[in-house]
């Protein structure tokens, strides 16, 4: 049992404004794993009145880039050091299987020095000179106080994804997390405490999702970073419109996995069951729709049923198990609604449905799902499922399968599947999309990520997602000036 009954308001663990503290519930059995506190409006007062101070009149802000670079690096040396406690944590907390914990923990590291090298590089103050001879100093200075705002299926790197960026910028920060993450959470407000940030620099506040639209409406925050769903997104972005506030946002999928007609299966559906099945189905970035040629559609279909049924669903601890249960209740009966609507529509249900596997009754489990013969008009192929649920969708020829594979609102991620690379890429320039993986590449952290259309707004990882957290100052100076200094990392 761990028990977080104070929140991390500040730099400093204080008593909430709410006494009671919130039971999280295993999913796989719903023991009770821990207690915490929750974050109520008066708590994210507090959280962000700190975070206004600590930007207006605080050192953070104005301390060299060089020197906010080591501290956070720091942190992520804490984090890598208690890698293996927060993978078992995440695990308890969310259901995600142990396979899963264990291997995003080099993406962290990863994520990490990404940010960190971009740092390193970035122009925080550059000159630049007309024709005229005036000259321009362009500094990129931090926007202020952020609210990053994170959801509950992959919560270190989502969180990491935002504080890392924005603090290496200069900005404060208040984190609201779910509540089903308020464990490893606490863990991760441990790790910042020892990294040696200033007081005031950051909060970690778990609260529901009232509490968090106080926070984002709040008179005192410039700035609002966002990943969850597109509904969320839209409200959001709505209160962002309304008060100016800058936004960026990392939202829903229904991403498409095209398997062209040269394609080795023997490659590519080993490949599929970590890009469409990776956290359970619970994932934005997952591949669920599948899109065979007809000439193969059947072999496909077979190969996944295949794969899919040969998958251990169970206890997340065990490390066999591939498909742990849905993080909460709801989301286990979200999904089975969503494979009741595909038989209703007319799919072919391949292997799967809405039935809980024998035996794992007590948690939040859902039956690993194929669908075939689905036209992607269905609901089931436009809508995010967010669980175990796979789409095979024909196509007639390359034209089609990209109308296709862009003929949905999202725009997250996708993957090609080819025998030859190099045609691949020319059909992943046609998708509209903002990430797409060839034959299996895992994503670069370097380059930038996030979504085209109703998949968010902005980007986030190295160099551009660093430039998220900062605005630009322009100052000119006369040709003839002597006050020019020119800017770099040991420049504040």
């Amino acid at each position: 049992m761990i028990t977080y009954d104070r929140l991390y308001v500040a730099g400093s663990w204080t008593a909430p404004s709410d006494p009671d503290l919130l039971d999280i519930r295993s999913p796989h059995d719903q023991a009770v794993i821990g207690r915490a506190a929750q974050a109520r409006p008066a708590d994210v007062d507090r959280a962000v009145a700190a975070a206004r101070t600590a930007f207006d009149e605080g050192p953070w802000p104005r301390t060299a880039p060089a020197e906010r670079v080591a501290v956070l690096r720091r942190l992520n040396a804490l984090r890598e050091a208690d890698a293996e406690r927060i993978a078992d944590l995440v695990s308890a907390e969310n259901g995600s299987a142990r396979w899963f914990t264990r291997a995003g923990r080099p993406g962290l590291t990863r994520q990490a020095e990404a940010y960190l090298r971009a740092a390193e590089a970035f122009g925080w103050e550059e000159t630049l000179e007309s024709a005229a001879g005036v000259r321009t100093v362009v500094r990129r200075e931090p926007v202020g106080v952020v609210a990053a705002v994170i959801p509950w299926n992959s919560p270190f790197s989502a969180a990491m994804a935002k504080i890392i960026p924005a603090l290496l910028a200069g900005n404060t920060v208040v984190l609201k997390v779910s509540p089903e993450n308020s464990l490893s959470m606490g863990l991760l407000a441990e790790l910042l405490e020892r990294a040696g940030l200033p007081e005031g620099v950051i909060s970690v506040l778990p609260a529901d999702r009232e509490t968090s639209e106080y926070l984002v409406s709040h008179r005192d925050v410039d700035k609002i970073a966002f990943t969850g769903s597109t509904r969320a997104g839209r409200r959001i972005a709505a209160i962002a419109g309304e008060r100016l506030k800058r936004v960026s946002l990392e939202l829903g999928g229904k991403s498409a996995a095209i398997i062209l007609p040269d394609a080795d299966l023997d490659r590519a559906v080993p490949g599929l069951k970590f890009a469409s099945l990776l956290n359970n189905g619970e994932s934005c970035i997952a591949q669920t729709r599948v899109l065979a040629p007809r000439s193969r559609y059947e072999e496909v279909v077979t190969a996944l049923k295949d794969l899919v049924e040969s998958l251990k669903v169970g206890d997340p601890a065990d490390p066999d198990t591939f498909i742990g249960p849905m993080v909460r209740r709801d989301q286990q009966q979200r999904v089975r609604d969503y494979i009741e609507l595909g038989i209703r529509e007319g799919a072919r249900l391949v292997t799967g449905g809405p039935q809980v596997p024998p035996g794992l009754e007590h948690g939040n489990y859902v039956t690993p799902t194929v669908f075939a013969d689905v036209d992607n008009s269905l609901r089931i192929a436009q809508e995010e499922i967010f669980g175990p649920v796979l789409v095979v969708i024909p196509y007639d020829d390359e034209d089609d399968a990209v109308r296709i594979a862009n003929d949905s609102e999202y725009g997250l991620s996708g993957g090609v599947w080819s025998a030859d690379e190099t045609h691949a890429l020319e059909v992943a320039r046609r998708l509209r999309t903002g990430t797409v993986t060839v034959n299996g590449a895992p994503i670069s952290f370097d380059g930038p990520f996030g979504g085209h259309k109703a998949s968010g707004i902005g980007r986030e990882y190295g160099a551009v997602g660093l430039a998220q957290y900062v605005e630009y100052k322009s100052v000119t100076l006369p040709a003839s000036s002597l006050a020019l200094s020119r800017g770099g990392l040991s420049k504040r």
